[in-house]
Order: structure tokens, then sequence, then C-alpha cells
């Protein structure tokens, strides 16, 4: 089998109702989700996709990926990261693209991802992830939805040391529920406004902070993505589990986490930083230093599929649900013939071949070339 054609295709859907304020791009009201879709094809017919998020006016590499991927078999995914080591080297992050090189391997060998890896379809809970900041009189009314529709967990995003608060105030209106908290500072899209960082004394208070809250399950990235150091000082000076590595870049950086002793839990996108067997090899090294792996899904539906059949394939315990009115399911699967759906919190990968999604020809049509 061999790559004979690399189709890209910019797309774009509206945010319906009030705009999205996500905390990862501050001060920016979302209207849209845009994002690459990566159409492979083959010489045998056989069709596979990777998406990658993007912005206004998209990012345009189809020809570049051509001349390193045309001519390859798909199956040799160690051969061709390889080459994506290269593209990641001079241009923009490449790891989506191995996401269409599984979907066709899957769709060749008639089996869904997960079972390529050696694991069995399974049901895993759903945790509903927040992309806002909000105060605490506008949170608990979410929280209350969200356990009313069966989810069992709840990740709250924060920016101030003060959020502390907010955190509390929910822990005091659902105290059995599990709950995460995310800082968003490893990273931030600075195209409105300069993001609030913390210092490491700022995260040591915000971790006294959650002690004294109780039975947070971890914290997410309260420091920048690269410093392993640091991390690993906060992690010995806390109990809170502490999370991270959404958008590090390649798999020696997790290496680096693990080496430094500077997470609980290790998350990498593998549709942002690491593609679908890396993701897997990640979590595997992850298991056997006794740490968790609970990947980013914050993309769109392909990455959400890529994500949750690495979860599959290493026996995760989570899956991170991305849920913050009116970003919902029916945004985030735009591209989709059907969105992923939890039911009453829980969800498992699909048990079609490949990825097990499938693009609407005439969302292929009306995408922007």
């Amino acid at each position: 089998m061999q790559i004979t054609g690399v189709n890209q295709y910019h797309l774009d859907s509206p945010v319906e109702g009030d705009a999205f304020y996500p905390t990862w791009i501050p001060g920016y009201p979302q209207t849209t989700h845009e994002l690459e879709l990566f159409e492979i094809e083959t010489d045998e017919g056989i069709t596979g996709y990777g998406a990658s998020p993007s912005f206004a006016g998209g990012l345009d590499y189809e020809d570049p990926l051509s001349l390193f991927l045309l001519g390859e078999d798909p199956h040799d995914v160690d051969g061709i990261l390889r080459k994506l080591e290269t593209v990641n080297l001079v241009g923009p992050r490449p790891w989506h693209i191995e996401l269409a090189l599984w979907d066709i391997i899957g769709k060749d060998a008639g089996k869904p991802v997960y079972e390529l890896f050696g694991a069995e379809r399974a049901e895993i809970p759903c945790y509903a992830s927040t992309g806002e900041r909000q105060p605490a009189d506008e949170r608990i009314p979410y929280v209350e939805q969200r356990v009313e529709e069966g989810f069992e967990a709840v990740k709250l995003r924060v920016t101030e040391v003060d959020d502390i608060e907010t955190v509390r105030a929910v822990r005091e209106a659902f105290p059995d529920l599990t709950l995460m908290v995310d800082a968003n500072k490893g990273w931030a899209v600075r195209v409105m406004e300069d993001e609030v960082e913390w210092s490491f004394s700022d995260a040591l208070e915000f971790c006294r902070g959650l002690e004294d809250v109780g039975g947070i399950a971890w914290l997410e990235e309260p420091l920048p993505r690269h410093d392993y150091d640091s991390y690993a000082r906060l992690r010995e000076k806390t109990d809170v589990p502490i999370a991270g590595g959404e958008f590090n870049n390649g798999r020696h950086q997790f290496r680096e986490f693990i080496e430094h002793g500077s997470l609980d839990v290790l998350q990498p996108d593998a549709a942002l930083a690491t593609g679908i067997q890396r993701a897997v090899d990640v979590a595997r090294t992850a298991q056997s230093h006794g740490l968790r792996f609970v990947p980013h899904t914050w993309t769109n539906a392909v990455g959400f599929a890529a994500n949750l059949h690495v979860t599959t394939a290493v026996g995760g315990d989570w899956v991170e649900y991305p849920m913050e009115p009116p970003w919902t399911p029916d945004v985030w699967s735009f591209m989709l013939e059907e969105s992923f759906e939890h039911d009453d919190g829980y969800i498992a990968a699909p048990d079609a071949p490949g990825l097990g999604i499938t693009i609407p020809e005439e969302v292929l049509a009306a995408a922007d070339d």
C-alpha cells in the first residue's frame, strides 16, 4: 500500500449563542470553531483522517507534507514519524498526521485502533471539562446540571490565586464530587491579552488552598510546561497530585517529566503532542513508574477520537469531555456525521475500523480550500 494523495481542508463552524471565552486565549471572544482537516489517500482506496486546531485564515501546508508522504507505506508508522520529525523541526507540529495513518491501518485490518494495540472496548467515565473562568454563583448551576447528566467528575478552570474561593464553594456544594482544577499556566495564545502568570510561590499557595479544600484529583499546569525542575519542587511540597504536558512537544519531553519527578498525571494530547503510537508509549512508561495517564482532548472530534482510542488501549481511568456551553459536543464534533455523546457520564471508543469516524462529503465540499 502507498500514500497517493494528501488533501487539506480548512473547516469552520459558528459557535451559536454567546461567545466562548477560553482561558487559554485570554480576553478573546471565540465565535467559531476552526480546524485543519487532512485526508490521506492510498492506492488501495482507503482514506485516513487527522486534524489540528486552527485559526482565522488557516495555515496551509498540504504541499510540503506531500513531499514527505507521497509514495510511503502508511503501515510504516515509525519511518513516517521520522520524516514528520523533520516537519516538526522546520514547520508546524505534524503529529495529527499520524492519526490518519492509524485510521488507514485500522480500516485495512478491519479493526478499531484500540484493538491494534491489543485492547478491548470499554466504557470509560468522563469528566466534564470546563473552558472558562467563572465565579461560584455561575459555576455551581453548571456543575449541578453536569451531575444531573450523570457526570461523576468536573474540572474547573482558574486563572487567579484567589479563584481558590470558587473551588471551595463548589466543593462545599458538592462534597462527594470528584474535582479537578486546571490553572492553564503551561501555555497561552496571546492574541488579545497576556495571561496571568504564576510564580512558584503562587502555585504553592494555591496548592495549600486546595489541600484545605480537600479531595482534589489533580491540579493541572500551574507552571510553564518546560519548567520540569519547578514542577518537581512543587510536587515535593504538596499532597495535591500535579498534572500536565498537554502541549509539550514529542516523546522526549515526557521523559523529562518522568526523570525529573515532575508530574503525577501525564496528559499528552495525541493530536498536539505525540501522535497515537507515542502517546501509548508515554502512557505505558508512565504506568511503569506508578504514574497516571489522562490525555488532553480539547482540539476537535477527530483528536477526541484518537485520544479515546489511546485511553482505551492503555486502560486509562478518565476521559476528558469538553463541555462549556456554548462549546458543546455539537460544536467540537461539527465535522463528523455523528457527534461524540456520553451516556450517563460514560463513553466508549467507536468500534468501527480505524478511528471509527465518518466525515460527510458535504463537509469537505463546503471547506475553504
